[in-house]
């Protein structure tokens, strides 16, 4: 109750007693905060204490002081002690006060059934001490909140110039959700120089070693990963740093994907990926070396397979040092980051070997968190969540341990039998890799929200594609290339495909068609495809008259204008009919399903040891 309200209440009672009331209302509270000894007066005082007091205002008197004047009485106490004289002790005679309160006009006496005055001072000190508990409690726990969300690094999501559209809702108005995963090999630190390389490359640009798109659909009810070798060749557009303003030019021709992190930060290895597969992303993550080894730590350990014994170090020193026996092991800390990176030992010693261990380790650790106790630990949580947020660099979006702690909990509504890990489909091309046209299909995949484990429970149609940001040119005024692409493993490109559909084109109207003779690709399926946003209508106008299905206008940065594509499926004939849609996935992706807890790694001879 309030000062204000107590003296509104003497007032009513009788203006006369109201200043007394007051100065003795402000010092019951004042001992109220002196703590035990109070507490102890309170419950000593004898029987012939005034005791009742009127709809909660306080009974005692204090003497007739000034409010707000509380004095310090010989003995160490606060003047007008509930039931005592100014720095008298419990167990004085009461018969001093008495004249007092008969003056007051209140009863000498308890009345029968009401708890007595002692109890309800304790129960008011109680009260007093848990609403101080709580507020120190819930003060402590902002404070650790905020101290967490000022371990996370922030960073732009997109650096690029060229946005890919989000998908269209289904039809309860719900979303897929695209992060893209990046493990960076950072060495701008001691500890990342210790865990991660020579000490040449201390404070090189830092290079996106590990890419994997992880899709979770707008039912929420599987998640699909692709990731992407560390040296597949791509085109990296323009992006612009935003810290700083600088420029990095597109890649001239393809270059490592790794490379996208040097040039601006992570929002550039999520432009790549949009250029890439026409995939919009929501949010990125980013870890480092260091990060890693603290949250492995903080997790408990992971188990993982090896079919035999392996030490991942050659006669030069190349390799991760990972030592295991064969079977199933734990691995945290320092050897979880160790199996993360191994390449020397791992079936043929590729980033392709690499991307299948490391999807091994994510499955295993989405087992181990759901099957133990690990987050059901606090102090194990707390050291989660201090590890998890100094490891992590992240957009926008996500730049809150609330914003985190959503997102994990939309993820771990999936369960592992929902879980596809893939690799994205590729061909050496040299010592590099380049994508496939089953990686392609890989993409649309996930840019249709279709599950790449083949449970969905029914056919989705085909989502009515976002209008182009530009309308398309009049038909008349629009350039199109269009090529032979009909040339398959087993049959040679079928001849003049490319004049004969460039003169459709004409015939329709499209008077700047031309066939590109020059090159001869391999398409499986009819594609148009456009190198940015502002030709996007114009693509999906040569579509629409020929029939090619929304789906087959793909954004490429290996065109320079809208181009038509003839493929295998269209050898032959004027009129062009679809293919049944196959939404398999490639057999090339090498699917990984999370609930697998009978995977292991084959290791090299080579590396083993006995």
């Amino acid at each position: 109750m309030t000062r204000g309200s107590v003296q509104g209440e003497d007032t009513r009672e009788g203006g006369s007693n109201a200043p007394e009331r007051a100065e003795a209302v402000r010092k019951d509270a004042d001992n109220a905060v002196d703590g035990a000894e109070d507490s102890e007066n309170a419950g000593e005082e004898s029987g012939g204490e005034t005791g009742e007091e009127t709809e909660g205002a306080a009974a005692d008197e204090s003497g007739g002081e000034n409010e707000g004047a509380a004095t310090e009485e010989p003995g160490g106490g606060t003047g007008g002690q509930a039931g005592e004289e100014p720095g008298g002790k419990a167990g004085d005679e009461p018969r001093e006060k008495a004249p007092r309160a008969e003056a007051a006009g209140e009863a000498l006496t308890e009345p029968p059934g009401r708890r007595p005055r002692g109890a309800r001072r304790v129960l008011r000190l109680t009260a007093v001490g848990l609403a101080l508990l709580l507020a120190c409690l819930a003060g402590a726990g902002y404070l650790y909140y905020e101290h967490l969300n000022g371990n996370i690094q922030r960073d732009a999501l997109n650096l690029g110039d060229s946005k890919v559209a989000a998908p269209t809702p289904n039809a309860a108005g719900q979303t897929p959700l695209n992060i893209l995963v990046i493990g960076s090999d950072a060495r701008d630190s001691e500890e990342n120089q210790q865990l991660g390389g020579a000490r040449e490359t201390f404070g090189s640009t830092p290079l996106a070693d590990v890419q994997m798109l992880v899709h979770l659909s707008a039912d929420r009810s599987n998640m699909s990963v692709v990731s992407m070798p560390r040296d597949t060749l791509v085109g990296i557009p323009k992006c612009t740093d935003p810290d700083d303003g600088e420029v990095y030019p597109a890649s001239d021709g393809r270059v490592m994907t790794n490379q996208s992190l040097g040039h601006g930060g992570p929002g550039c290895t999520v432009a790549t990926w949009q250029e890439l597969t026409g995939i919009h992303i929501d949010h990125f993550v980013m870890v480092d070396f260091a990060g890693v080894v603290s949250m492995a730590d903080a997790v408990g350990g992971v188990p993982v397979c090896v079919d035999a014994n392996i030490h991942s170090r050659d006669g030069q020193g190349h390799g991760s040092g990972l030592k295991l026996a064969e079977g199933t092991h734990p691995v945290k800390g320092e050897q979880a980051l160790q199996w993360l990176r191994t390449r020397y030992g791992f079936e043929d010693g590729s980033d392709l070997a690499r991307a299948k261990a490391q999807h091994m380790y994510l499955n295993s650790m989405v087992r181990t968190l759901r099957e133990n106790a690990t987050l059901g630990n606090p102090n194990k949580l707390r050291r989660l969540a201090e590890e998890a947020t100094a490891a992590l660099t992240v957009d926008p979006g996500l730049d809150t341990v609330k914003k985190l702690y959503d997102l994990s909990d939309e993820l771990r509504r999936v369960k592992p039998e929902r879980i596809t890990m893939t690799t994205m489909p590729n061909r050496y091309v040299g010592a590099r890799v380049e994508p496939t046209e089953d990686a392609e299909q890989l993409f649309r995949l996930v840019r249709e929200d279709i599950a790449l484990d083949g449970k969905d429970a029914k056919k989705k149609p085909d989502p009515e594609p976002t209008a182009p940001a530009d309308p398309a040119d009049p038909d008349d005024e629009l350039a199109v290339q269009v090529r032979n692409g009909t040339r398959t493993d087993e049959l040679g490109a079928a001849p003049g495909r490319a004049n004969t559909v460039s003169g459709l084109l004409v015939d329709q109207g499209f008077a700047k068609a031309v066939a590109d003779t020059s090159v001869l690709p391999s398409e499986d399926r009819t594609v148009v495809r456009y190198p940015s946003t502002d030709l996007e209508g114009d693509a999906r106008r040569v579509a629409e008259v020929l029939g090619i299905p929304a789906g087959s206008v793909l954004r490429s940065t290996e065109v320079s204008g809208v181009t038509l594509v003839v493929g295998a499926d269209w050898r032959e004939g004027t009129a062009y009919k679809a293919p049944e849609a196959d939404d398999s996935t490639p057999e090339s992706a090498e699917a990984l399903n999370g609930a697998d807890d009978d995977a292991c790694m084959h290791v090299d001879p080579s590396f083993t040891w006995s």
